[in-house]
């Protein structure tokens, strides 16, 4: 079987010489984000990744990144703060909201979708596309967690 070439692969020979590989017209040199104005990951993984022209942003929850705490009781009030945080770690990255192409959405109660929706539409002007599930639990016992795809 043939071997396939993933374009996006991080290549430390690369990065050492500092050169770019170009596939299209797009830089494919996978890179991490790191942003003190976003909560920090708390497992084995990055706050996102960039590679051929996109940030991969990982789900964000309500921790406020100043206290590490998550701060509101209600839907509304984390919905806010996960926005908050989406946008900063976007920033970080050199993007920002009214690029994102997708958002993936987590909900603790599908209940709380409308209220959810309220706050969401108010940050995501392009309506990117979405997929907006409940689920069991989501990390720190948190109400919402959105995750998403952006151009740089």
């Amino acid at each position: 079987m043939p071997q396939r070439t993933a374009f996006c692969q991080p290549s430390t020979a690369i990065e050492k010489r500092g050169e770019n590989i170009n596939f299209f017209g797009v830089n494919n040199i996978m890179k991490t984000v790191e942003t003190k104005n976003a909560p920090a990951a708390i497992g084995p993984y990055s706050q996102a990744k960039i590679c051929g022209g996109l940030v991969f942003a990982s789900g964000q929850i309500p921790v406020n990144p100043a206290s590490g705490n998550i701060e509101c009781a209600d839907v509304a009030g984390q919905t806010e703060q996960v926005c908050k945080n989406v946008a900063a770690l976007l920033e970080a990255a050199g993007s920002s909201m009214d690029k994102v192409v997708k958002t993936v959405c987590f909900l603790a109660d599908i209940a709380d979708f409308a209220a959810f929706n309220a706050v969401y539409e108010k940050y995501f002007t392009s309506r990117p596309a979405r997929s907006c599930v409940a689920v069991k639990d989501i990390p720190k016992g948190a109400l919402v967690e959105v995750e998403c795809i952006a151009e740089i």
